[in-house]
């Protein structure tokens, strides 16, 4: 530290807090520890009764906490954000439209387990809206060697991006002869007509089929000749000897991802692609259950993904609903 007069300490780097007092209305550090003394802050120095402060000098091999984090924010930060701050030595990232948020975990963990830098960041797929906070940013200290952020810097990829959820055509099959045959009204195809424009999906239309193969398999070809880039098929999905949905998937698609997700509610969920077409087996639990599987796999099938059958094995780690009392979804930890 360095004891120096307030005119010429511009552009110097504050080496403490200075507490401001006003009879009767406040007292606090009108200055913080790390701040850049400006030409504007001089004269209020004076009327604070401080013509010298100490400041700490920085070498050309050094860098100001401000300058640091910016410069981290601006190599991590990758599409769909933006930058806020510096403010108190931290740098802000926010979502610059809602979608779907992806966080490089192991860039992410490699930046923060580099000594004096610290990154954090919201879950990996979370869905986020525009100017929401999901990252942020600093070093440690007040001062870093120059040299350090440097190599930090030249060896970090992109940690943070923001995914726009796209309006894809989706269609629906609602299987079971009970409801076919009009013994029963349909209640299941409303909940997912629901959930396809809470999403931004754009429903092209619902086709109805008994519990017979050939039928349910016509019914997604027909869907699929009408245009839909996702088809969801309801129902039909357990081990029952009348449920036959999967076998009709199977006919009808070329790629069988999984049949099964260590997600609980949706254990018995499907997802297969026939070409360009993704179809997603709903099990019954999404009748009744207001979050499922297809919360954490629809946004990122309107987000452009094609996933994996390690995609979906990695949703079992906080794939346990907690059924809380008033759910917080997307909120919450389920399936993160």
């Amino acid at each position: 530290m360095k004891k120096v007069r307030v005119e010429e300490a511009l552009g110097m780097v504050l080496a403490h807090d200075l507490t401001k007092i006003v009879p009767g209305k406040f007292k606090g550090a009108a200055f913080k520890k790390g701040h850049v003394i400006k030409k504007e802050d001089v004269e209020e120095l004076k009327d604070m009764g401080k013509n010298h402060i100490y400041i700490i000098e920085l070498s050309d091999k050094d860098l100001h906490e401000d300058e640091s984090a910016l410069r981290i924010g601006k190599t991590a930060a990758g599409a769909g954000t933006y930058l806020e701050g510096p403010a108190e030595g931290k740098i802000t990232i926010k979502a610059q439209h809602n979608g779907l948020l992806k966080v490089n975990v192991e860039a992410l963990t490699t930046l923060n387990d580099t000594d004096e830098v610290i990154f954090a960041t919201l879950h990996n797929n979370s869905l986020v809206k525009k100017n929401q906070v999901i990252a942020g940013t600093r070093i440690i200290p007040l001062t870093i060697k120059r040299k350090k952020i440097e190599e930090v810097c030249n060896q970090l990829h992109k940690i943070v991006s923001v995914k726009p959820l796209k309006s894809m055509q989706v269609g629906m099959v609602v299987t079971g002869t009970e409801v076919y045959n009009g013994r029963i009204t349909d209640k299941f195809g409303p909940i997912l007509e629901a959930k396809v424009n809470q999403y931004g999906g754009k429903l092209i239309g619902i086709r109805y089929a008994p519990d017979d193969v050939k039928k349910i398999e016509e019914a997604i070809h027909r869907l699929i000749d009408d245009g839909a880039q996702i088809v969801l098929t309801s129902g039909g999905m357990s081990v029952d000897a009348d449920d036959v949905t999967p076998s009709a998937i199977r006919k009808v698609c070329s790629n069988v991802i999984t049949y099964g997700s260590p997600v609980l509610p949706g254990a018995m969920f499907m997802l297969a692609y026939s070409d360009c077409t993704t179809i997603l087996g709903v099990p019954a639990c999404g009748m009744y259950h207001k979050i499922t599987v297809v919360d954490l796999v629809f946004p990122r099938i309107l987000a452009g993904e094609t996933l994996s059958k390690k995609d979906i094995a990695q949703m079992g780690h906080g794939g346990l609903c907690m059924n809380c009392e008033f759910c917080h979804f997307p909120i919450c930890p389920l399936g993160k």
